[in-house]
């Protein structure tokens, strides 16, 4: 049994500020990027003497365009590249931009959105095909080199284009298996188009890091999401088969949700490919080692999605329809977090720790010295034992007006208002 860990706490100074994801920003391009727009809200936490700027997962969104359903756990949403910085980049001109096509201005049409940023992005790596600029090239070719998980999300996202969007589980068989001669040739036939895959996240990781720099010049922190699990058609899946539980066909044998609770009689069934943990313990967490450090080098503060699953997850099988027949199966997440630590130093780390959390899950959190979430809209029912009352916080919390599974405050706020 591992012995209780030196508290490896980060402390966070008192402060506050805004959750707002980059695509709810405004702008003429269908969705908030980051350009323009989000310089001017930087601007404004700062006037406002907000010291953070929360996000969700700046990851590709796969299936229903969530981005607790990406395409990797490593690569950025290019939907965020703004068109205006690769004028002002020189990869594109003021002309290329026009028309816009008329987007809705209060939500995101991803069906009109994808194929308009995708025409732009190809025109952009056209620029970059025939430039003569030294230094633009070498520091695109240092920026692959650097990212090692950048090859295989390439060859990854071209070859999903190249099956019209299919699972890569409906690929070819030898593909499905990561034959290295289908690969090789396949990296072969594609490989423009998986160099364009690979300057499309050049631009993402450029503009975010501008945007990361002049966040940080004016006193603001970037708190970003990363969520336990993966999508199962991602690239983390088919690049890194047994690190998951699945068959010898390459589908899940056990599935991630919750089970049956106050709130849902079956329970909540998600459908993520759950982690084989034995099979990380004996490369010493590698693939999380690489996550984080990942996550670290975008953000300043990570919040964990699904805490309590590094504590034990409810293991659904996976041909089931609901997540009633679930069990719950312990994790080595001190083991994890202790690695983490060791190979990283001291974590910036906020959890998610709602819902029904036991005494195990508690002590993972407090052990590692993990400030957890304290949800106002959750507060003012009728229990003055409520963790979430304001009197009952403890002093390592951060506190939320809703997360964003909830309704905005201004919503919630009102509908209480209308029902007395």
């Amino acid at each position: 049994m591992l012995a209780t860990p030196r508290r490896h706490t980060v402390k966070f100074p008192r402060t506050s500020g805004v959750l707002l994801h980059p695509t709810s920003l405004p702008g003429p391009y269908g969705i908030g990027d980051l350009g323009n727009e989000a310089y001017k809200f930087v601007d404004f936490l700062e006037s406002s003497c907000q010291h953070l700027w929360q996000f969700l997962p700046l990851t590709p969104t796969g299936f229903g365009d969530s981005p607790y359903q990406s395409l990797s756990a490593f690569a950025g949403n290019t939907l965020l590249v703004s068109p205006e910085k690769l004028v002002e980049d020189g990869f594109l001109t003021a002309a290329d931009l026009e028309p816009v096509p008329r987007f809705p201005v209060d939500k995101v049409n991803f069906g009109k959105v994808i194929p308009h940023k995708k025409k732009l992005l190809e025109k952009a790596f056209a620029t970059f095909c025939t430039t003569t600029d030294t230094a633009l090239r070498v520091e695109f070719l240092a920026f692959c080199q650097k990212a090692d998980w950048l090859e295989d999300y390439a060859l990854f996202r071209v070859l999903k284009d190249e099956h019209n969007g299919a699972s890569w589980n409906f690929w070819e068989a030898a593909l499905r298996r990561r034959d290295k001669d289908a690969l090789d040739e396949a990296r072969r036939n594609l490989s423009e188009k998986i160099d364009a895959e690979k300057f499309y996240q050049y631009l993402f990781f450029k503009q975010w890091h501008s945007l990361k720099e002049y966040c940080n010049q004016h006193g603001v922190a970037l708190v970003g999401d990363m969520p336990i699990f993966v999508a199962y058609d991602s690239a983390d899946v088919w690049v890194h088969p047994e690190l998951f539980k699945l068959d010898a066909d390459g589908a899940p044998t056990v599935v991630a949700g919750v089970p049956p609770d106050y709130f849902s009689a079956t329970g909540q069934l998600w459908g993520n490919p759950l982690y084989n943990w034995e099979t990380m313990r004996v490369d010493g967490f590698r693939w999380w080692i690489s996550r984080f450090e990942a996550m670290l080098e975008v953000v300043d503060i990570i919040r964990i999605d699904h805490f309590r699953g590094f504590a034990a997850c409810w293991e659904i099988p996976a041909a089931d329809k609901t997540a009633q027949r679930g069990q719950w199966i312990e994790v080595p997440g001190r083991e994890l977090f202790t690695t983490l630590n060791e190979q990283l130093g001291d974590l910036p780390i906020i959890v998610e720790d709602l819902g029904v959390i036991t005494p195990d899950v508690e002590a993972l959190r407090d052990d590692f010295g993990f400030p957890g979430m304290r949800v106002l809209q959750m507060a003012f029912r009728s229990d003055s034992c409520n963790i979430d009352l304001p009197h009952n916080y403890i002093p390592n919390s951060v506190v939320y007006t809703g997360t964003h599974d909830n309704d905005t405050t201004v919503g919630w706020f009102n509908s209480k208002a209308g029902t007395g």
